[in-house]
C-alpha cells in the first residue's frame, strides 16, 4: 500500500509514463449550463486561464458562475500521456494534472480576478494532493498563456504567501508553467455538478485573503 501511495504521489517520468494514444477520447459537445459548443474556437478579444486546483468537479463550478466567463471545460494537462483516460491519470502514471480550461471576457473579468478564486478557492501548500485526495492529479497548478499572465500568477503568490504563513500554513507549492496541451476529460466529467448536483466537492479554501485586485 505504501509503494502505491508513493507512486501516484510522486512525479512520473516521460520514460516510464503510460504509453496513450493519437486520438483523442469522446467528450462532451456542448456546455450542460450554457449550451455552447466545447470545441469552439476561441472568440476573438477573450482570453483562456487554466488552473489546477484539485478534483475538477467542484473547481469547474467556481469558474463557470462567474460574470465574464465565456466557457469552461475540465480535462488533463502537464503530463507526458497524450490523450489520456480518466483510469489512466487516477493511476498516478501519465503525470496529468486535473484541470479546467477557462474562456473569459477581460473586459467584464480581470484575470486578477480570476487568480483570486484561485487562490482562495483552495489549499495551495499541500504538495501532490487537496485535502483527501491524493496523487499528482490534484496538485495545485497555474497555467499561462503569455508573459502577462505568468508576472501576475507569479506576484499574486508572492503577496499572498506570507499571508498564508501568517495564518499558520507552510509554504505555496503551486506550479506556475507556460499552459502545456490539454486534453478533454470524458463527457461525464464535464460540468459534473451541473449534472449531479449532491455530487461530491472536495475542495475547500484557507479562509485567508488573497491581496489582489478585483477590477477588471
Amino acid at each position: 500500500m505504501f509503494s502505491l501511495f508513493s507512486k501516484k504521489t510522486e512525479m512520473v517520468s516521460a520514460q516510464d509514463a503510460l504509453p496513450g494514444r493519437a486520438t483523442p477520447i469522446a467528450t462532451a459537445a456542448t456546455h450542460f449550463v450554457s449550451g455552447r459548443p466545447l470545441g469552439a474556437e476561441v472568440p476573438e478579444g477573450m482570453q483562456v486561464a487554466m488552473f489546477g486546483m484539485g478534483c475538477f468537479w467542484g473547481v469547474e463550478r467556481m469558474f463557470w458562475k462567474l460574470p465574464g466567463v465565456w466557457i469552461t471545460m475540465v480535462g488533463y494537462a502537464g503530463g507526458h500521456t497524450p490523450n489520456a483516460t480518466y483510469e489512466e491519470v487516477c493511476t498516478g502514471q501519465t503525470g496529468h494534472n486535473e484541470v479546467v480550461r477557462v474562456v473569459f471576457d477581460p473586459a467584464i473579468l480581470s484575470y486578477d480576478a480570476l487568480l483570486k478564486v484561485f487562490w482562495e478557492g483552495h489549499d495551495p501548500t499541500q504538495g501532490m494532493r487537496q485535502g483527501n485526495d491524493r496523487g499528482t492529479q490534484y496538485r495545485s497548478g497555474i497555467y499561462t498563456f503569455s508573459d502577462a499572465q505568468a508576472a501576475a500568477a507569479i506576484a499574486a503568490r508572492d503577496a499572498f504567501a506570507p499571508r498564508l504563513i501568517a495564518a499558520g500554513y507552510g509554504a505555496i507549492t503551486t506550479e506556475i508553467i507556460p499552459a502545456p496541451a490539454f486534453y478533454f476529460a470524458e463527457s461525464y466529467h464535464q460540468q459534473y455538478l451541473a449534472k449531479n448536483p449532491a455530487g461530491y466537492c472536495g475542495i475547500g479554501g484557507t479562509g485567508v485573503t488573497c491581496p489582489i485586485g478585483t477590477a477588471a
